[in-house]
């Protein structure tokens, strides 16, 4: 039996919520509440994929690909919108990138072979983890496309937008280094950009935090990936808002 936490917080990730009351059952008593520092690496390159995370409201991972030379860059995030793992629903599921949390928060996890089971059982969760694969896939082609025709300060307006609709918070605790490592850029090139952002009047950026404080202002300077991703992702899987309530960070061990 699902504990008091996930009763209470179920709501908090979209695709969890996206499933039928009727349904719920097959996966809910399996899920657990967890904590996810900054900088946790969920699975590695190669690694099966045994356990399937959903972040709640205020946590976010990366799918990061690390080249040979030590660099690294972000293939997608994931939210409260989505899942990291539970993709792959039968045999091996190897992972290609590493996940990568970006900024701690609370989650659920799950045995993937729970999901597995579960979407076995029933087709309405099969369909749910299919169109969010779709959907998945679109924002990787897309971040593919932006970051080799967009400006730098495109990308880190898309990077911005996405990563608040992913936490729900305009306070996002990201320092440069970081937003550099996801946007497979120089920390010198982010100091440049996020300035020229911060002129703009659209966020502030000081050490360790960056605030978006006129996001309307930010989509007039975003390309054209945001939005249809955005809209994608509404039309292969039109997912319930997650809601804003989710638990308190607490230190974990």
């Amino acid at each position: 039996m699902a504990d008091d936490g996930v009763w209470r917080y179920w709501s908090a990730n979209g695709l969890l919520a996206a499933i039928p009351t009727s349904e719920r059952a097959l996966v809910e008593p399996y899920i657990q509440l967890t904590q996810l520092d900054h900088g946790q690496v969920l699975f590695e390159p190669e690694q099966d994929v045994v356990i399937t995370h959903f972040p709640l409201t205020g946590t976010m991972v990366a799918l990061v690909v690390a080249l040979e030379d030590g660099n690294n860059a972000e293939a997608a995030s994931i939210g409260r919108e989505g899942a990291v793992g539970g993709i792959v629903s039968n045999g091996h599921k190897p992972a290609f990138a590493r996940a990568v949390t970006v900024i701690g928060g609370p989650a659920f996890r799950i045995e993937t072979a729970r999901i597995e089971a579960a979407k076995h059982k029933s087709p309405a969760i099969r369909a749910i983890f299919e169109r969010y694969s779709d959907a998945l896939m679109a924002q990787i082609l897309q971040s593919v496309t932006c970051n080799a025709v967009h400006s730098p300060q495109q990308r880190l307006a898309r990077w911005l937008l996405m990563t608040h609709d992913r936490v729900g918070s305009t306070d996002l605790h990201l320092t440069q280094e970081t937003i550099g490592e996801m946007l497979g850029v120089h920390r010198t090139t982010v100091i440049r950009v996020a300035k020229s952002l911060q002129l703009e009047g659209v966020i502030r950026h000081g050490r360790g935090r960056v605030t978006i404080t006129d996001r309307a202002g930010l989509e007039q300077i975003v390309c054209e990936c945001y939005s249809a991703v955005v809209r994608h992702f509404k039309r292969a899987i039109p997912l319930p808002k997650p809601t804003q309530k989710s638990p308190r960070r607490r230190n974990s061990k």
